[in-house]
C-alpha cells in the first residue's frame, strides 16, 4: 500500500503557519509529510522562503510520522554539512528522516555568486557530493578534492542506521544517472506514460527494487473556478518546462517569463479540478504505476479546507 503523505511548501507559508499545518495533516491521517528546501520563492505572490533545516526539527518534533526533504549539494550546501544536518536529524528521529539529493536550481543557488553550470556538469557534481555524503554517514573519515573540496570530514553524531539517500530526478537522463547512487527515486507527477520511462530509466541506471516517491502538483477546491484560480494565483509561476525551471535567477524573472499565462493553462501542468474522484483517479494511476510513497503538493491557499476533505473522503479511497 503507498503511503500519502502532505507536501509542506516553504515558498507559499510562513513556517508557523506550516507547521501547523503538518499537525493539521497528521491528525487528517496522512501518513507522512515532506518540505521543499528554497532560498527564494518562484515568485512574488508566493512570498515566503523560510529555512527548511531550522523548520525540519521543529516538525518532526510536533509530529509523529516520518519527514523528508529535498536539498542540493555543493552550491549553498557544502556536501559535508548537509550530512551533518540529515545525520542530526536522524540521530534525535531514529527512522522518520530521509533526504533527496537534487542538481539545483539556479534561482535558489545563484545567491551564492558562482558560476552555474550546465546539466551534465550538475550530474556530476551531485554524483560526487552524495558519494561523500554517504561516506561520512556512514561513519568514514571523508577527505576528497574534485569538484568539491573535503578534509578530514567526519560526523561524531550519527544515527544507528544511516537515513535514506534519494535521488530526485524529472527527466529519464537524470534518473538513469542517479539510479546507480541512490536508495530511491524522487520524481514528480505527470502524464502516467512519461512517468513510466522517467522510472524506466531510474531502474536501468541502477535502481530496481529501490524506493519510488512522488510529488503530486494539484489544486482541489469546492468549484472548478475556485480550483483554476487558486491553482493561477500561486502556481503560475511554475509552468515552465524544460530547463527554464533551472536557469531562471530570480521571482521576477519567473513573474516576467509568466506574465501571459492563463488559468487554463496551469491545468495543463498540475492536477487541477473540483472534482475528488477526478482526485482519486488521478492518484491512483500512480500508486498502480508502483510508488511506495506520494506527497501531495496542494497549491491553493485552501490548505485547512483541502487537509479536511481529502483525509475525510479521499485518503479512504486510496487505501484497500
Amino acid at each position: 500500500m503507498a503511503r500519502i503523505g502532505y507536501h509542506a511548501s516553504h515558498e507559499q507559508f510562513p513556517p508557523s503557519e506550516l507547521l501547523r499545518l503538518v499537525e493539521t495533516a497528521e491528525r487528517a491521517g496522512f501518513d507522512a509529510a515532506k518540505c521543499s528546501d528554497h532560498f527564494r520563492p518562484w515568485g512574488g505572490q508566493q512570498g515566503h522562503s523560510g529555512f527548511a533545516w531550522s523548520w525540519l526539527g521543529a516538525a518532526l518534533a510536533r509530529t509523529a510520522f516520518p519527514i523528508g526533504s529535498i536539498s542540493a549539494p555543493g552550491y549553498r550546501y557544502h556536501p559535508a554539512i548537509l550530512a551533518q544536518g540529515v545525520a542530526t536529524l536522524a540521530e534525535m528521529f531514529p527512522g522518520r528522516v530521509w533526504l533527496a539529493l537534487g542538481s539545483g536550481q539556479r534561482l535558489n543557488e545563484d545567491v551564492m555568486g558562482v558560476v552555474w553550470p550546465e546539466k551534465a556538469e550538475r550530474n556530476a557534481r551531485l554524483a560526487e557530493c552524495a558519494d561523500i555524503m554517504r561516506r561520512l554517514l556512514l561513519g568514514e573519515r571523508v577527505s576528497h578534492h574534485g569538484r568539491v573540496t573535503v578534509v578530514d570530514a567526519e560526523i561524531y553524531s550519527r544515527p544507528s542506521t544511516p537515513p535514506p539517500l534519494l535521488g530526485a530526478a524529472v527527466t529519464e537522463a537524470t534518473a538513469e544517472a542517479v539510479g546507480g547512487w541512490a536508495d530511491g527515486l524522487l520524481t514528480v507527477s505527470g502524464e502516467p506514460d512519461q512517468v513510466r520511462k522517467v522510472v524506466e530509466a531510474f531502474r536501468r541506471g541502477g535502481g530496481e527494487g529501490k524506493t519510488l516517491v512522488m510529488q503530486v502538483g494539484m489544486n482541489w477546491a469546492p468549484t472548478e473556478d475556485e480550483a483554476r484560480q487558486g491553482a493561477w494565483e500561486q502556481w503560475r509561476t511554475n509552468v515552465l518546462g524544460g530547463e527554464v525551471n533551472w536557469e531562471l535567477r530570480t521571482p521576477e524573472q519567473f513573474e516576467t517569463a509568466t506574465r501571459h499565462v492563463r488559468p487554463e493553462d496551469v491545468a495543463e501542468s498540475i492536477l487541477v479540478s473540483s472534482s475528488l474522484d477526478r482526485h482519486v483517479d488521478w492518484i491512483g494511476r500512480y500508486v498502480e504505476l508502483g510508488f511506495d510513497e506520494i506527497y501531495l503538493h496542494q497549491v491553493g491557499c485552501n490548505q485547512d479546507a483541502f487537509l479536511d476533505t481529502f483525509g475525510t473522503r479521499v485518503l479512504p479511497q486510496l487505501r484497500p
